[in-house]
Protein backbone atom coordinates (compact mmCIF):
# COMPACT_ATOMS: atom_id res chain seq x y z
CA UNK A 1 0.00 0.00 0.00
CA UNK A 2 1.55 3.46 -1.00
CA UNK A 3 -1.17 5.80 -0.71
CA UNK A 4 -0.01 7.11 2.63
CA UNK A 5 -1.64 9.55 4.13
CA UNK A 6 -1.05 12.56 6.46
CA UNK A 7 -0.64 12.99 10.01
CA UNK A 8 -3.73 15.15 10.10
CA UNK A 9 -5.95 12.27 8.03
CA UNK A 10 -4.37 9.52 10.29
CA UNK A 11 -5.85 11.29 13.25
CA UNK A 12 -8.98 12.06 12.38
CA UNK A 13 -9.15 8.41 11.69
CA UNK A 14 -8.02 7.68 14.77
CA UNK A 15 -10.69 10.25 16.35
CA UNK A 16 -13.50 8.18 14.40
CA UNK A 17 -12.50 4.97 16.25
CA UNK A 18 -14.39 2.51 18.44
CA UNK A 19 -12.32 -0.16 20.53
CA UNK A 20 -14.13 -3.04 21.36
CA UNK A 21 -14.33 -2.61 25.18
CA UNK A 22 -15.02 -6.34 26.53
CA UNK A 23 -14.19 -9.41 26.10
CA UNK A 24 -15.34 -11.57 22.86
CA UNK A 25 -17.34 -14.64 24.39
CA UNK A 26 -19.71 -16.57 22.33
CA UNK A 27 -19.82 -14.73 19.65
CA UNK A 28 -20.19 -11.52 21.05
CA UNK A 29 -18.79 -8.81 23.17
CA UNK A 30 -20.12 -9.59 27.18
CA UNK A 31 -18.66 -7.24 30.00
CA UNK A 32 -16.31 -8.68 31.40
CA UNK A 33 -15.71 -9.40 35.42
CA UNK A 34 -13.11 -8.52 35.84
CA UNK A 35 -11.81 -4.78 37.18
CA UNK A 36 -11.87 -1.97 34.39
CA UNK A 37 -8.30 -1.18 33.08
CA UNK A 38 -7.34 1.86 30.92
CA UNK A 39 -6.04 1.01 27.87
CA UNK A 40 -3.25 3.83 26.99
CA UNK A 41 -1.84 4.68 23.79
CA UNK A 42 2.05 4.15 24.39
CA UNK A 43 3.34 6.63 22.04
CA UNK A 44 1.06 9.52 23.59
CA UNK A 45 0.55 8.17 27.44
CA UNK A 46 -3.03 8.81 26.74
CA UNK A 47 -6.06 6.51 27.84
CA UNK A 48 -8.03 5.35 24.46
CA UNK A 49 -10.49 3.58 26.18
CA UNK A 50 -11.80 1.69 29.49
CA UNK A 51 -12.28 -1.99 28.97
CA UNK A 52 -13.98 -4.73 31.49
CA UNK A 53 -11.29 -7.34 31.96
CA UNK A 54 -12.02 -10.98 31.88
CA UNK A 55 -11.90 -13.01 35.12
CA UNK A 56 -11.24 -16.73 35.84
CA UNK A 57 -15.24 -17.31 35.44
CA UNK A 58 -15.44 -15.37 32.65
CA UNK A 59 -12.50 -17.48 30.64
CA UNK A 60 -14.23 -20.95 31.87
CA UNK A 61 -16.82 -19.39 29.82
CA UNK A 62 -15.07 -18.75 26.65
CA UNK A 63 -12.79 -22.06 26.41
CA UNK A 64 -16.35 -23.99 27.31
CA UNK A 65 -17.70 -21.77 24.88
CA UNK A 66 -14.79 -22.52 22.03
CA UNK A 67 -14.98 -26.16 22.76
CA UNK A 68 -19.04 -26.14 22.60
CA UNK A 69 -18.24 -24.40 18.98
CA UNK A 70 -15.48 -26.59 18.08
CA UNK A 71 -17.01 -29.94 18.94
CA UNK A 72 -20.23 -28.98 17.42
CA UNK A 73 -18.83 -28.79 13.76
CA UNK A 74 -19.46 -25.46 12.83
CA UNK A 75 -15.87 -24.73 11.47
CA UNK A 76 -14.15 -28.15 12.43
CA UNK A 77 -16.46 -30.31 9.84
CA UNK A 78 -16.66 -27.71 7.41
CA UNK A 79 -15.99 -28.71 3.84
CA UNK A 80 -12.53 -27.12 2.79
CA UNK A 81 -13.76 -25.40 -0.20
CA UNK A 82 -16.41 -23.71 1.99
CA UNK A 83 -13.48 -23.02 4.85
CA UNK A 84 -11.40 -21.41 1.75
CA UNK A 85 -14.66 -19.12 0.88
CA UNK A 86 -14.67 -17.76 4.05
CA UNK A 87 -11.19 -16.99 4.46
CA UNK A 88 -11.28 -14.99 1.42
CA UNK A 89 -14.07 -13.43 2.70
CA UNK A 90 -12.68 -11.88 5.70
CA UNK A 91 -9.13 -11.03 3.58
CA UNK A 92 -11.67 -9.14 1.63
CA UNK A 93 -13.16 -7.52 4.73
CA UNK A 94 -9.72 -6.63 6.37
CA UNK A 95 -8.84 -5.16 2.54
CA UNK A 96 -11.69 -3.07 3.07
CA UNK A 97 -11.11 -2.15 6.41
CA UNK A 98 -7.18 -1.92 6.15
CA UNK A 99 -6.45 1.78 7.12
CA UNK A 100 -9.08 1.65 10.31
CA UNK A 101 -7.30 -1.68 11.34
CA UNK A 102 -3.65 -0.23 10.53
CA UNK A 103 -4.39 3.39 12.28
CA UNK A 104 -5.62 0.95 15.51
CA UNK A 105 -3.15 -0.98 15.82
CA UNK A 106 -0.71 1.78 15.90
CA UNK A 107 -2.59 3.83 18.15
CA UNK A 108 -2.78 0.49 20.86
CA UNK A 109 0.71 -0.19 20.26
CA UNK A 110 2.83 2.73 19.56
CA UNK A 111 3.99 1.18 16.22
CA UNK A 112 4.57 3.63 13.70
CA UNK A 113 1.63 4.00 11.13
CA UNK A 114 3.76 2.93 8.12
CA UNK A 115 5.16 -0.40 9.67
CA UNK A 116 0.81 -1.18 10.37
CA UNK A 117 0.11 0.15 6.33
CA UNK A 118 3.30 -1.45 4.53
CA UNK A 119 3.60 -4.01 6.63
CA UNK A 120 1.67 -5.78 9.11
CA UNK A 121 -1.90 -5.67 7.26
CA UNK A 122 -0.11 -6.68 3.63
CA UNK A 123 1.38 -9.50 5.41
CA UNK A 124 -1.42 -10.30 7.55
CA UNK A 125 -3.79 -10.74 4.34
CA UNK A 126 -1.38 -12.33 2.65
CA UNK A 127 -0.73 -15.10 5.23
CA UNK A 128 -4.88 -15.72 5.76
CA UNK A 129 -5.07 -16.04 1.74
CA UNK A 130 -2.28 -18.02 2.03
CA UNK A 131 -4.20 -20.30 4.55
CA UNK A 132 -6.89 -20.25 2.32
CA UNK A 133 -5.70 -21.39 -0.64
CA UNK A 134 -4.17 -24.58 1.61
CA UNK A 135 -7.07 -25.34 3.04
CA UNK A 136 -8.86 -27.63 -0.29
CA UNK A 137 -5.19 -28.90 -0.86
CA UNK A 138 -3.06 -31.59 -0.01
CA UNK A 139 -1.89 -32.46 3.46
CA UNK A 140 1.66 -33.37 3.95
CA UNK A 141 3.15 -31.93 1.27
CA UNK A 142 5.25 -29.13 0.48
CA UNK A 143 3.90 -25.76 -0.63
CA UNK A 144 4.97 -23.41 -3.29
CA UNK A 145 7.05 -20.68 -1.99
CA UNK A 146 9.90 -17.80 -2.88
CA UNK A 147 13.38 -18.23 -3.50
CA UNK A 148 14.95 -18.71 -0.06
CA UNK A 149 11.68 -20.27 1.91
CA UNK A 150 9.95 -23.58 2.48
CA UNK A 151 6.68 -24.15 3.66
CA UNK A 152 5.21 -27.65 4.87
CA UNK A 153 1.55 -28.69 5.08
CA UNK A 154 1.16 -31.23 8.14
CA UNK A 155 -2.06 -32.05 10.08
CA UNK A 156 -1.58 -31.96 13.43
CA UNK A 157 -4.58 -31.68 16.35
CA UNK A 158 -4.39 -28.77 18.46
CA UNK A 159 -6.50 -28.39 21.06
CA UNK A 160 -8.89 -25.29 22.10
Amino acid sequence: MTDLLTHAEYSAIAETLEPPRSPFIDGKYQRGNGPVMATINPATGAAIAQISTANATDVDLAVTKAREAFDQGRWSKMDPDARKDVLIRLCKLITRNRRELAVMESVESGKPILDCETIDLPETIHCIKWHAEAADKIYDQTAPTGDGAIAMIVREPVGV
